[in-house]
């Protein structure tokens, strides 16, 4: 049975809100129609990863109305899971804040939390997200009191972020923060390239010639640490210890070849809602002929804390660890090898 349909304004529907997040990977859409209003937090190719009930706004039917959603209308919440059973208005002034990782948000009726879909929102696994009007957990909405405590550190700790993020000189204090961490560790630096252009995040790529008795050059994006991954507590038990990196390469040949492997990945899990960490691989995105480290290569291998490499460690932003990823290139073979 279809709980949700793909959201798109028909059937008499009508899209009162569409909010997309700042990286372009997902889209906040409320639509309503007579009876009911429900939110849904889709992808740009309109694949719903989330949807939740916001209200009714007719009395509440004993059981779930399967007419309707055979129908591939917006559900009706049954009556024993609304605290609203003979409907409520529809709804006022609708803002999202979206968390710093870009694939959760929080919905706004004026100043008050209406509803809540994490990236952790699953359809197919019965989480749809919560709603303050739900009571109890339905295959519409989770109720949101009992989900309160988990989700306030997460909607806290996104209203500082973008209110210092949108703050004058936000990006030009970390970045000049990331810099004196790596003149320490690394040495002076030489050239420094925009990788993000118009999109968030915005990250840079900074180039560290042979200094002391390192003879080889070593790149590191700077500012992706600036914003946590998205899906890393799907993954991890402690999050927050993984949840902010930067990239590195070393090269003793021409830097600007390697840097190209940085401006790849630099935006990557924002954009592709995922994230990177020790022992992950990412497969050349174009033909391997075009690989910038040789075309006997077709990818990268993701390590932490490399053999006779620099010590990256010591960085940390948001209250977390910063951790440096050094990236490798691997043959077809190896890719190959490390997904069966």
């Amino acid at each position: 049975m279809a709980i949700f349909r793909s959201a798109s304004g028909e059937g008499g529907t009508e899209v009162v809100l569409a909010a997309g997040n700042p990286y372009g990977s997902r889209t906040l859409v409320v639509e309503r129609d007579e009876d009911s209003s429900v939110a849904y937090l889709c992808s740009p190719d309109g694949t719903v990863h989330g949807a939740v009930w916001l209200a009714n706004h007719r009395p509440a039917p004993a059981v779930v109305d399967l007419a309707r959603i055979n129908a591939g209308l917006p559900p009706v919440m049954p009556r024993h899971n609304t605290l609203h059973p003979d409907g409520r208005r529809p709804l006022g002034q609708l803002t999202a804040l979206w968390f710093e990782e870009g694939d959760g948000v929080a919905l706004y009726e004026d100043d008050d939390l209406l509803a809540v879909i994490p990236g952790w929102a699953d359809m197919s696994r019965g989480m749809p997200g919560y709603a303050r009007d739900a009571v109890g957990e339905s295959p519409f909405a989770w109720a949101l009191s009992e989900a309160l405590e988990g989700l306030e550190p997460r909607i806290s700790n996104a209203t500082s972020y973008w209110r210092w993020r949108h703050s004058e000189g936000s990006w030009p204090s970390f970045q000049q923060f990331v810099m004196g961490h790596l003149d320490r560790a690394l040495g002076p630096a030489a050239r420094y390239w925009d990788a993000s252009g118009e999109r968030l995040p915005t990250v840079g790529i900074t180039e560290r010639p042979p200094h002391g008795k390192r003879d080889f050059t070593v790149l590191s994006t700077v500012g992706m640490s600036c914003q946590r991954m998205p899906t890393v507590e799907q993954w991890i038990d402690k999050p927050g210890a993984y949840a902010r990196i930067e990239l590195a390469v070393a090269t003793r040949d021409d830097p600007r070849d390697a840097a190209l492997l940085l401006v790849w990945l630099s935006q990557y899990p924002w954009h592709s809602v995922t994230w990177l960490g020790h022992g992950h691989t990412a497969k050349w995105y174009h033909e391997p002929s075009t690989f910038p480290l040789g075309p006997q290569y077709s990818g990268v291998l993701m390590r932490a804390d490399v053999p006779h490499m620099p010590n990256m460690s010591g960085f940390a932003f948001g209250g977390e660890a910063v951790r440096w990823l050094w990236l490798t290139p691997v043959t077809r073979e190896t890719l190959e090898a490390q997904h069966r």
